[in-house]
């Protein structure tokens, strides 16, 4: 069956039009449609080089030492992470594990970061192989290397022989965190417990550390550290004492 042909002012490309299409198609040599060439990436990159600035792995970690982090900075970040930590949990305890899981994290770091400044600045750096001169180390550097502050005290457990407790009156953790009264149970140093975790096990003396809530008039933040050696450890300590 013939089909007729559409009448011209009904047809979709005219004449005119294809003849104007031809002529706007981009293989023509015409140069009044034509596009600049984009510029390389490297002449980009040439153009907008900014001024040479040091690279973080080029940096003294020996003069970084004693460089102080802004505080509100300090409180916002820790805020945010138990923000979207509490997000993600069911109860007390599994939100105080999540927070000492990440301050694991952190302490490994930290330890790798204290044992390589203490290599660059000795000739003959000494690695503690005792648990109690390790603990003072944690007391003392580790506190300051984290909170700018030594720990407040160090006690050891009256009842069980496998327990030492570092105390902290203020610990900054704690200072802008507003916990709910249905969570008074919960301490937000759990995250600092984590790290304390981390540096015993790399220095060799496995534990496990918790955090408690334990205020009194003066200092209302006041929280304990608890370390609970493993078997292993008080072992070898009576094998080092003889």
């Amino acid at each position: 069956m013939a089909y007729s042909q559409p009448h011209p002012r009904l047809s979709v490309l005219s004449t005119s039009s294809q003849s104007s299409t031809e002529h706007l198609s981009p293989t023509t040599t015409s140069t009044r449609f034509s596009l600049p060439s984009a510029p390389s990436i490297q002449s980009t990159l040439a153009k907008s080089s900014l001024p040479n600035r040091p690279n973080i792995y080029d940096r003294n970690l020996n003069k970084t030492r004693i460089v102080e982090v802004s505080a509100s900075a300090y409180a916002f970040l820790f805020s945010e992470l138990v923000q979207y930590t509490q997000s993600r949990v069911s109860g007390i305890n599994d939100l105080e594990r999540r927070l000492n899981t990440l301050g694991y994290r952190v302490g490994t770091r930290v330890l790798e970061l204290m044992s390589w400044r203490a290599e660059a600045s000795s000739k003959t750096p000494k690695r503690e192989i005792r648990f109690l001169p390790a603990l003072m180390s944690i007391h003392t550097q580790l506190w300051k290397a984290v909170f700018g502050k030594p720990a407040d005290a160090i006690e050891k457990s009256v009842e069980n022989a496998d327990e030492y407790m570092i105390i902290d009156n203020d610990p900054p953790f704690e200072r802008h965190i507003s916990v709910p009264r249905d969570m008074s149970q919960l301490s937000c140093s759990s995250f600092t417990a984590g790290i304390v975790e981390a540096v015993l096990d790399g220095l060799g003396f496995p534990a496990r550390v918790t955090a408690h809530n334990t205020p009194n008039s003066q200092y209302p933040t006041r929280t304990t550290i608890l370390i609970k050696l493993e078997k292993s450890v008080l072992e070898r300590e009576d094998l080092l004492k003889q």
